[in-house]
């Protein structure tokens, strides 16, 4: 379990950081065009972990800020950003977006500059687009791919690799943008704070 909220956590580290940085390369302006056309989006991913596991679940966004990470049962396990800050249970944490300095899918504007270098852009041997992402300051410390097609253009999905070759992988389907999405989906649902610490009837 441990090693699936780390996996899990990577995963929040990539949707609430990356969207800062990014010196100019092919297909990087497309990129940023396509995410700032974005308002609401819904689609699936299914999450591939370090240690072998694979899970799905659905992904609702809202731009600016607010997102969530659904995950389909026997996992009781959500991941939601109400504009504020971000909330992960089953274990109970809660980080102030500006802490993790939210961004990508829910920056606004999104900008590829500053904070992030586009280390490369290529095409991928499916045709995907795919822009591998490093902090300018620490290029050392990880990176994140991100995948798109281009023809129409979509997002597909996006990998974290951690500075010890760690991988977390994100592959979306049957994504849709313009939906409508209920204000529910951005705020907190689960048990409370104690409830977790004291093992949570409703997680038997």
């Amino acid at each position: 379990m441990r090693t699936f909220l780390a996996a899990v956590a990577a995963l929040v580290g990539l949707a609430f950081t990356i969207a800062a940085g990014a010196q100019t390369q092919a297909g990087a302006p497309d990129v940023e065009r396509y995410v700032n056309s974005i308002r609401t989006l819904q689609a699936r991913f299914v999450q591939s972990n370090p240690n072998g596991s694979v899970v799905q679940g659905t992904l609702y966004l809202r731009r600016p800020g607010r997102m969530r990470f659904e995950y389909d049962p026997p996992s009781q396990l959500k991941v939601v950003a109400d504009g504020t800050q971000v909330t992960m249970w089953e274990d109970f944490g809660q980080w102030p977006i500006g802490w993790t300095a939210a961004s990508f899918l829910t920056k606004e504007p999104f900008q590829l500059s500053g904070d992030l270098t586009v280390e490369s852009s290529q095409r991928t041997a499916d045709g995907l687009l795919a822009l591998t992402l490093v902090q300018t300051r620490k290029p050392k410390e990880g990176k994140v791919i991100v995948r798109v097609s281009e023809n129409p253009m979509q997002l597909r999905g996006w990998s974290i690799i951690d500075n010890r070759g760690n991988k977390v992988e994100v592959t979306l389907t049957d994504l849709k943008t313009g939906v409508q999405l209920a204000d529910s989906l951005f705020k907190y649902d689960g048990p409370d704070a104690g409830e977790i610490m004291r093992g949570g009837s409703n997680r038997n």
